[in-house]
């Protein structure tokens, strides 16, 4: 965090995590939440707003199909609201104030960072997998007109629809299994410790890869609480996303050691 260092900062040790540890996260995620909310209605607003604009712009369009494949992809992009609550997190286990103008200031000053890279590679990665999912679309349902709204049932669930649903499900999990490994402490140690953001990722995915069964139900804990977020019209994205950003940081805070 200090402009003044003059080299990489050494990387924290790789600790083992147990199962047992991912209700305490949530539950210090909650905590969390529920000491500074507004931060967190805050930084899910835009989210919640993205999500709104995207379903209204395709429900113009008539192109309601394409909802499905951008709502999945969409938690990709959560990474970007998690740093000022990172910050929160941080703030509060070091009884350090929470303040706007601190935490703003914080979240700002990453500009001149490393995480701009690492949000670059993350947007490429969305814009990758709609590309994929258009693909696949187009494989499996061919180029053609589609109908209205009430259309998207049938549109999915006859024909090639359930097959190109369960390919995309594996694809596009395969898509946020990388992006997770490569942030779930990445991001947090960036916006801790000066180092490069390859290496960050690199040594994201190293703890991931020494803790796999614990990473992976956290990773398929937040992806069944995204979804169920985004269903009442991205609204549970306003709880969602600051407790399970809060809460990834205490996972980093468990999986590496100070």
């Amino acid at each position: 965090m200090d402009a003044t260092h003059r080299g990489p900062d050494p990387l924290p040790e790789i600790r083992h995590v147990e199962m047992s540890e991912i209700p305490d996260v949530l539950r210090l995620g909650l905590r969390d939440f529920l000491r500074a909310p507004l931060f967190g209605l805050f930084f899910s607003a835009v989210y919640v707003a993205g999500g709104l604009i995207l379903w209204s712009v395709y429900g113009v369009a008539g192109q309601q199909w394409w909802l499905a494949p951008v709502s999945v992809g969409f938690p990709l992009l959560g990474p970007f609201a998690a740093v000022g609550l990172y910050e929160v997190s941080r703030r509060i286990e070091r009884g350090q104030p929470l303040d706007w103008r601190a935490i703003l200031g914080v979240v700002f000053a990453q500009k001149d960072r490393q995480i701009p890279a690492i949000a670059a590679v993350i947007i490429v990665v969305f814009l990758f997998w709609v590309f994929v999912a258009h693909a696949l679309f187009a494989l499996f349902m061919g180029l053609r007109a589609f109908g209205p709204a009430q259309d998207m049932v049938s549109l999915f669930l006859e024909g090639n629809g359930p097959v190109m649903l369960l390919v995309g499900s594996v694809v596009g999990a395969g898509f946020a299994g990388v992006l997770f490994a490569t942030t779930v402490v990445g991001l947090p140690l960036l916006l801790e410790k000066e180092i490069d953001f390859v290496t960050a990722m690199i040594h994201s995915t190293r703890t991931a890869l020494a803790n796999p069964g614990v990473m992976l139900v956290w990773g398929g804990v937040i992806a069944v609480f995204l979804f169920l977020a985004m269903l009442p019209l991205f609204m549970g994205l306003f709880v969602a996303l600051p407790v399970l950003g809060h809460a990834t940081w205490h996972m980093y805070r468990r999986a590496l050691a100070d």
